[in-house]
């Protein structure tokens, strides 16, 4: 007689991977558009502009600051300003606003034995900004864009946080203030939530991790 094979396979939940800018902090990039918008004499629009703005050379770690401004005011038709200092860090520095209920959660979740990563695009300037916070001991594994030369929603990147996490794609939880991010992870067999609200996501994150119980 053959065996009894069931249709679903219980998966134990192990790890949450949290995204930065949009989730653990609010999203900074319309302040500091509105700061570059002032100082480099360019309409906020053309910061959108993926043709103008050399943004994935920059947050793969590919092109320094100075040669991403450089190719930016080439583009733009306009004079690159003397920048003695990080005018990216600058901006940042200006608009960091952490969210204290979700690294609250991110806290309870490492109390209940869960292990956290966190997952981001993020250039040079704002990763030296972000090591001075004192967030990095809340995370197992925290994996960089400009480290890795790699982004979301590639696939490698995905891999490389699981491996460093040591879990499978079914085990692990991936949160995201967008969507395009998120689909980059179902694709690989992450459970997904696509952040709207720290409410939001309690809620469904709550349901998701209820299975482990």
């Amino acid at each position: 007689m053959e065996a009894y094979k069931p249709l679903f396979v219980f998966v134990m939940i192990k790890a949450v991977i949290f995204d930065l800018g949009g989730v653990l902090v609010e999203n900074p990039s319309p302040k500091m558009i509105a700061y570059f918008s002032s100082v480099l004499g360019v309409k906020e629009e053309e910061f959108y502009d993926q043709d103008k703005l050399p943004l994935e050379e920059f947050q793969k770690g590919l092109i320094n600051e100075d040669t991403f401004w450089e190719k930016f005011c080439q583009r733009m038709g306009v004079q690159k300003p003397d920048i003695h200092h990080s005018l990216w860090q600058k901006a940042l520095r200006k608009v960091f606003t952490p969210r204290k209920e979700m690294f609250s959660l991110c806290l309870k979740l490492k109390e209940k034995g869960y292990k956290l990563g966190l997952l981001s695009n993020i250039e040079p300037p704002s990763l030296a900004y972000f090591n001075e916070q004192p967030y990095n001991h809340i995370f197992d594994v925290s994996v960089f864009s400009c480290r890795e030369k790699t982004w979301k929603p590639e696939r490698e990147i995905y891999e490389i946080v699981l491996k460093k996490l040591s879990t499978k794609p079914a085990e692990t939880v991936f949160i995201d203030d967008r969507e395009d991010f998120v689909e980059g992870a179902k694709k690989i067999g992450l459970k997904t939530i696509l952040f709207k609200g720290v409410q939001q996501l309690k809620e469904e994150l709550n349901n998701l991790l209820e299975k482990n119980r």
